[in-house]
């Protein structure tokens, strides 16, 4: 690929290259929509938001969001597929481009890139009417060059989602071998272990197995309160809740302060390698582990970082906080109506049922590994996505050619 200046490319309204469906839209009625999950996705603005038993689209759409968020958000969808069987409701637009005009995988990559604020009515409630939408202009290139280009931009999806899935794959294996360890207590050898009764909320627990506070097994700190006059356009960059996505930290969106604060009174909030922090506001309890690529990264409010007081029971450490049993506790201990909080108080009140040393240890052996291949992979998506990134403005402008 070199870059050159655009050529072969046209001006045209979206509404010229584009078909639509939203006529074929209807909505649901209570006996379509069940107090359980059918098979077939139910999208709304931002994607699937329930499954339902009926469907009233079969193939591949996409979808455009007619209001919400996600018209004021660079970290939402705009505009995304969906593809089988499916129903939506009337909170996104369904399109395609037309036959041999428009590449829908090519427009797909252009809207992430878009801004569209020009055609987006209301502040209140964003709304992006059909009128609006047909008026929104770009520049398209032959339409063999624009499947060229969305099959480029296709391989690192592709290849994102593949690792994606080996990443899912591993956190089921290490969670599957805590659930039946610590939850079913169908550890190494537990036929010979006596059970004995607890006088706690764990019943009966396997002899030799302690219950702790949680302090005692795991080391805490809630981050200080950086205000916004206190970013500086570089320098150290610091942690908060909208950076965990997806079980990850997104580094790039971070923001910063000087390093003189940095290493001065904030010096013992900065993070280190395999660190877990946990959200402590909003949506509680999303976790992410911090690797080496992350740092230097300082800790923030609204999240705490957790490591293991011996320095060795990672794996333990991970499956603990992200195990139902501390989800339900940290849920049902948080305080505040408006926007749900937990924090060091709370967790000084949780109880830990801790294992055997030799059982730690294997447990540690089996699961130690997959963590340390999900923490690989989870960078090798980190580096396809900053390049996929990168590339993408470039090629859906013309700034770069192939």
């Amino acid at each position: 690929m070199t870059n050159t200046a655009t050529k072969n490319w046209r001006d045209v309204e979206l509404g010229d290259v584009i078909d639509f469906f939203d006529s074929k839209r209807v909505p649901l009625n209570s006996t379509q929509r069940q107090n359980r999950q059918g098979v077939y996705p139910y999208y709304g603005a931002s994607g699937v938001i329930d499954h339902i038993d009926d469907f009233i689209f079969d193939g591949d759409y996409l979808l455009i969001a007619e209001d919400g968020e996600n018209l004021n958000s660079r970290k939402l969808p705009i505009a995304f597929w969906a593809k089988g069987k499916f129903w939506v409701n009337n909170h996104a637009h369904i399109v395609r481009g037309k036959k041999n005009v428009a590449d829908t995988e090519f427009l797909k990559n252009w809207f992430a890139n878009a801004n569209i604020s020009g055609y987006v009515t209301g502040s209140a409630q964003p709304k992006l009417s059909q009128q609006n939408l047909k008026r929104i202009k770009l520049s398209l290139p032959e339409f063999t060059e624009q499947e060229q280009i969305a099959d480029i931009l296709s391989r690192y999806n592709y290849l994102i989602e593949n690792i994606s899935s080996r990443i899912k794959i591993l956190e089921e294996m290490a969670q599957a071998i805590y659930t039946e360890w610590f939850v079913s207590f169908h550890f190494p050898d537990h036929e010979k272990v006596k059970m004995t009764d607890s006088g706690t909320e764990f019943g009966k627990i396997p002899e030799r197995w302690a219950i702790k506070m949680l302090p005692e097994v795991l080391d805490f700190l809630e981050g200080p309160g950086i205000r916004n006059w206190q970013y500086t356009p570089t320098g150290c960059p610091f942690i908060n809740i909208r950076l965990i996505r997806n079980g990850d930290i997104d580094i790039n969106s971070a923001n910063f302060i000087s390093e003189e604060e940095a290493n001065g009174k904030y010096k013992h909030f900065h993070l280190q390698e395999r660190d877990m922090i946990v959200s402590t506001s909003g949506t509680l309890g999303r976790s992410a582990i911090v690797r080496e690529e992350h740092l230097p990264l300082m800790l923030n409010t609204s999240v705490i970082r957790f490591k293991p007081i011996d320095g060795q029971n990672y794996a333990f450490m991970y499956q603990f906080l992200n195990a139902t049993y501390f989800q339900n506790k940290i849920l049902s201990m948080a305080s505040g109506s408006a926007q749900p909080n937990f924090g060091p108080m709370h967790l000084k009140q949780i109880q830990m049922l801790v294992p055997s040393q030799k059982i730690l240890d294997t447990f540690e052996n089996l699961a130690g590994p997959l963590y340390a291949e999900m923490l690989v992979l989870l960078s090798q998506n980190q580096n396809l996505r900053q390049t996929r990134d990168l590339l993408l403005p470039k090629l859906v402008s013309g700034e770069m050619k192939i």
